[in-house]
């Protein structure tokens, strides 16, 4: 079997289009069988968002200049998008975008016992399907200890945010380098996408690296 192909995944846990994309890049997996081997990592859309966070209609309007009925229409999009791919996206009135510093912080812990995409993902259902806020550390335990990690010691990560600089430092590399959107994915480290391209963009890309790598 040859090597997987490793893709690099920058994005946010409050991104609807990265767990959009991670659907797409599995479902192109899927379909050409090439193995892929992913490695998640950080990038805050909202780095000055405060800690109550704000409502998302709101600043959907606030942050692209919609109206009430375009900030509306957009998620109900979205929640077309969402279906085929399995994604239950759950927007109303009230639902709030947060901050995800700590929730980044809790990933790169989650590394160490090789559950960051087991916890990204509980995290994406956490935050866009049950409607909870994944920037309080008890929420963000939980969901931590529902993937098999210790809920403790994800509090106490929380707590004395041990990976604070880390974390800051992942994300000062990949906007040096020019990530400004998410998802940014890297391919092989050599071929990068921004956005949420689609199952056969995707299929064309690992086709093409796969055999590239058969032919070296």
């Amino acid at each position: 079997m040859p090597d997987p192909i490793r893709v690099d995944i920058i994005s946010d846990v409050v991104c609807p289009w990265c767990i959009v994309g991670f659907r797409q890049l599995e479902q192109a997996a899927e379909a050409t069988g090439v193995q892929i081997e992913i490695y998640w990592h950080p990038f805050e859309l909202n780095p000055d968002m405060p800690p109550e966070g704000e409502n998302l209609r709101d600043h959907i309007m606030r942050k692209y200049g919609s109206t009430p009925a375009q900030s509306k229409q957009a998620r109900e999009s979205l929640q077309g998008v969402g279906v085929p791919l399995g994604i239950e996206f759950q927007f109303n009135d009230d639902s709030t975008i947060v901050n995800t510093f700590q929730a980044h912080q809790l990933l790169h812990w989650a590394q160490d016992f090789g559950k960051a995409q087991d916890l990204k993902l509980a995290l994406f259902d956490a935050y866009f399907t049950k409607g909870l806020d994944v920037s309080l550390p008890g929420v963000l335990a939980d969901v931590a200890g529902s993937v098999g990690l210790d809920t403790k010691e994800a509090l106490a990560v929380l707590q004395d945010n041990r990976f604070a600089d880390t974390v800051r430092e992942k994300q000062s590399f990949w906007t040096s380098r020019g990530v400004s959107s998410v998802p940014t994915m890297v391919f092989d480290a050599r071929h990068a996408t921004s956005g949420a391209q689609g199952a056969e963009t995707f299929a064309r890309v690992l086709t093409h690296l796969a055999s590239e790598k058969g032919a070296a």
